[in-house]
Formats: C-alpha cells, structure tokens, sequence
C-alpha cells in the first residue's frame, strides 16, 4: 500500500495511539526481561533489550534500553529471516544467534527471535537480547581481554532454530548448557527472553484484533514513514559539509603500549547523513575489534543525538544513514578476530561520531563523556563446590554541555546500564565492597564542569578467584569542548595481601586470592567552556567534588 493510500486508511490520531500502543509493549517485553532473568547482570545491571520489528526487518518499537542492543539486533534479524524466510515460519517457532559475524555483536549477547501470527499471517517479529554471564570461553565470564581470536571467546551460535512449533530444541539445549560454566543460569535468562518475546505476541495479537491486521501493518508503514520525513526534515537543518574527529583508545588488550586511532568524517547533504571511518586503525590482535553491526549501532545512537529527540524512534530514523567501514580495520575486522571487547570501540565511535557536529551543533553536542564501560568480572568456586561468576558494569562521568555540568557515574554513548548493588554482588561471589565513592576532581575542569568517576574497592575473601578488568582512558583522556579542561584518566590497580600494588594497564586477567583488594577509578567526562568564568567553585568543594587545590589551580579560587 502506497503512502496516499495509507492516508485514507490511517487517521493521524488512530496511528499516534498505536504508536504509544507499539512502544508500551516494547517496554512491557523489556520488564519482563528484567524481573524473569536469573543473572545479576540482567537483573541488577539491566544489560538487556527488547524490540519488536515489522515483517520486513525495520525497527518497530523498541524499549528504554541498550542503544548497542536495539541497533543490533536490526542485522540480527536480517541474518535470520534469511536463514528462515518468512514462508517457512510456524506459530511456537523461535530463532536464536549469537555469533557476531553472522550479523551479532559479542558471543555474550544472545538475541531470540519469534514471529508474531495474526488470523494464520505474519504480522510483526518480536526479538530480545540478552547479555549472558558465561558461554564459554578461555575465562570465566567470556570476556577474555587477551583473547587474540573468536574461538577463545566461547560458543558461536550462527542463526537456527530454538524452539519448533512450541517444542525446545533438545539437541541444542543440551548443546547451549554443556558450553557454559553456569548451565542453569543461561537457559534461565533464555527463557526468560523467550517469554517476554511471547508477551510481544500476546499483546500484538490482541492490537491486531482491536485494530484489524490490514489497517494494523498499515499503520506500521505510516510509522516509520514518518520518522523518515522528520529525520530527513532534521538533518536538512544542519549545515550541509563534511565534519571530522579524531580520538585515541588505550589499547587492544595484548599490545599494551599501542594506542589506536579512531577517525570518522561526517557528512551532511540533501536529508542524509554518511560516516565514513576511513583511517581508523587496522584491526588489531585483541578483541577490541568491532564488526560492522557495532558501528552501525553507534551511527544510529548518533543520528538520535544529532536530530529532534522528539521524532519517535523507529526503523524510518535510520534511512537516511550510510557507513563506510574499511575491511579488515577495527571497525570491520577479517573473521577470526576476537571482538569481545567490542562496547568499548564502538562507545568511543560514537563519541567521535557526534563530537565531528561540535562546531556546528554547540547547543547539541556536549563535551566528550568518559565514554566507556568498565568490566570487571569475578569467578571461581564456592567452599561446596558450586560456580559462580559475577560481572559488574561500572561508569564514569558525561561530558559537559553549554548551560550544563556533566552527570556523575552515569552510562553513555550507545549503552545504557548500571552497576550491581554492593549487596547483590557479595551474595554472589565471596567479596565485600569496600568502598563506593565519587571520585574528586575527575570531571574535567570548566564553566560546566564534566562529570566525575566513581571510586570502588573490593576486598576478595577467598583464594583463586579469576579477575577480568577490560578498560579504557587509561592514557587517553575525555577531551573539552569550548576552552573546557579534560576529565581524569581512569586508574586500578591490586593491592596483593603481601604488600605489593600492581596497576593495571587499562586490560588485565590475573588471579586474586584471599585479603587481595582491588580500586577501581573510573574516568571523568570533559569540561566545556573556560573554567575562569564558573560560579560554582564554592559549592563543588562543600559538596565533595572539586578538592579545594584544584579548585586553586584549575579554578583560579
């Protein structure tokens, strides 16, 4: 049905109502997520995301959830309705991937997917994913930042079948669980993902019967046909030209001394908005590496940044958007390479993303955030022989902006987390936690001043406990904007039982033991505007935030 035939059929106010509608029932999928999972890191740490897209692959709805997520299970989805076309699809069916270059992001996020039927025709597609706590892997948590290819990050799920016709697939069950360390933890958070894709249908199916499936899907088109306008609308109002940033990560995790580079140029033109990523660095031995449905994720997030945050969000936003992404570089790596680490490259992409507009978006852009995701994971044995492993997902500060300070430990640039809570950590592994503080004079220095860190500090209570820390802006700062100063460098290191301190250089696996302690210091967001012209110098010291030496010779005070 063409758009003049939809606007017979469709009344602006029915498809505005269907709309709210779309997305109530994205967000319900995302709380079921949410309370129906068994690992911490869902529940706790909220590292899940859910959508629902129509027939033909578009973003639908999607929740209040992970940018990277909802971005991704876009060529998700595209890899599995062509492995299973849509004529082959039954009722009960359920699809399920994780493997990155098969159109996935890191074996960690499993995506499951279920058609929705209406009176026997497909109407819409329903899809979750879900960060697991271990599939396999050279380290518990498969988060190995040493990794130097994908077949030591664990199990690769190209797309298949999970469920047929109402039934499990058995054989991969069985499969699924003989590959990780915590069996019943990963079926839990699967099914848990396959019963909020079942609350999409279910709710979907009862719209449709109010609605009518025809004018349903009719609206569908009306939706993301609308968004395209307003985007394209949006993008026209930036000046038109070719725009570019630069920015440098720590490392890959292996060559701890080898910064590498990011170089993005953007260009505007006619409603449409390219990212070309020429002149990032070649992909690299680590698993900093990021395939093209990351950079993807980060353009998108971008575009929303960049654009009316009043358009709603759907498939029609992401039209006018087109990448080039050399091959075999980081952000388009050869396959086998390791890319576990990928949150970390495609945050910082992101960032450079937007911050090429500075110039010519300053009420938009703010200054760049800390712009990463600290991991930390923990596993070993319980004194009865029982697994565990636990990971947290610990932020810094956001970037300043005209007529605003930065946040304080928030997540940013295309995800969208939270750390766990002192006590759901220490009733999963034997740590206690020490500490949780601000982290003074982090944020970097400004008429706004940047957002700041946050400092963490875990004692381990007993021996051989396997760490995993994968970092960033460890020798690579968040930068100012606008005579704005730069935020902290992030900083860890272990204090061994014996005495001894080990930093660590952004990316480590080691093992801890009983009385061992480990800070955690995270990066602080950049400044923006000159920090002579700040009236808040007074109260950021009584408040704890700006020790009053900084507030002398960065402040002038």
């Amino acid at each position: 049905m063409n758009r003049a035939a939809r606007n017979e059929v469709v009344d602006p106010i029915t498809a505005e109502v269907i709309r709210n509608k779309l997305e109530g029932i994205a967000n319900e999928m995302e709380l079921t997520l949410l309370k129906s999972s068994f690992s911490p890191i869902v529940k706790e740490g909220l590292d899940t995301s859910a959508s629902l897209f129509t027939v033909s692959g578009e973003t639908l709805a999607q929740a209040c959830a992970i940018p990277v997520h909802l971005a991704t299970l876009i060529p998700t989805i595209e890899s599995m309705v062509r492995k299973y076309p849509l004529d082959s699809m039954r009722e009960g069916d359920a699809y399920i991937l994780n493997d990155p270059y098969c159109g996935g992001t890191h074996l960690p996020d499993i995506a499951i997917m279920t058609p929705i039927f209406h009176r026997g025709r497909i109407i819409a597609l329903s899809a979750t994913m879900t960060h697991h706590g271990d599939v396999g892997g050279t380290s518990p948590g498969s988060l190995p930042p040493n990794s130097t290819e994908i077949f030591q990050e664990g199990l690769r799920i190209p797309p298949l079948k999970f469920r047929e016709a109402g039934e499990y697939n058995e054989t991969m069950v069985a499969i699924l669980r003989q590959n990780s360390r915590l069996p019943d933890t990963l079926l839990g958070d699967l099914n848990a993902q396959l019963a909020a894709c079942n609350v999409g249908a279910r709710r979907l199916q009862a719209l449709a019967d109010s609605y009518g499936g025809e004018l349903l899907t009719a609206v569908f088109e009306e939706l993301l046909d609308r968004s395209e306008i307003m985007t394209r609308e949006a993008l026209r109002k930036i000046p038109a030209g070719t725009y570019r940033y630069v920015d440098v990560m720590d490392n890959d995790g292996i060559e701890l001394d080898t910064p590498l580079r990011i170089e993005v140029a953007v260009t505007i033109r006619d409603g449409t908005i390219a990212f070309d990523l020429t002149g990032t660095s070649p992909q690299v031995q680590g698993p900093m590496n990021c395939v093209p449905s990351g950079s993807q994720a980060a353009a998108y997030y971008a575009v929303r940044v960049l654009t009316d945050p009043m358009i709603p969000t759907n498939g029609g936003c992401f039209r006018p958007v087109s990448l080039t992404l050399p091959k075999g570089s980081l952000v388009n790596p050869v396959e086998p390479a390791p890319v576990n680490a990928r949150t970390s490259t495609i945050k910082r992409v992101a960032t450079s993303m937007v911050s090429a507009l500075a110039e010519v978006l300053p009420d938009r852009v703010a200054a760049p955030a800390a712009g990463t995701l600290l991991i930390v994971a923990f596993g070993g044995f319980r004194a009865n022989g029982e697994r565990y492993i636990c990971g947290e997902l610990i932020a810094g500060g956001s970037g300043a902006a005209a007529g605003h300070d930065g946040v304080d430990v928030v997540d940013t640039d295309a995800s969208n987390c939270m750390n766990l809570p002192a006590e759901a950590l220490e009733m999963e592994a034997p740590i206690r936690l020490h500490r949780v503080a601000l982290r003074k004079d982090s944020g970097g220095a400004g008429e706004f001043r940047g957002g700041l860190g946050v400092v963490r500090e875990y004692e381990i209570l007993a021996d051989g406990v396997t760490f995993t820390h994968r970092g960033e802006r460890h020798f690579s700062a968040a930068q100012g904007l606008a005579g704005g100063q730069p935020g902290a460098s992030a900083h860890s290191v272990i204090l061994r039982a014996d005495g001894r301190e080990e930093v660590i250089p952004s990316k480590a696996l080691t093992v801890l033991n009983k009385g061992d302690r480990v800070i955690v210091q995270t990066p602080g967001g950049g400044g923006y505007g000159d920090p002579a012209r700040r009236q808040r110098v007074v109260d950021d010291v009584a408040d704890g935030k700006v020790s009053a030496a900084a507030a002398r010779e960065q402040y002038g005070r």
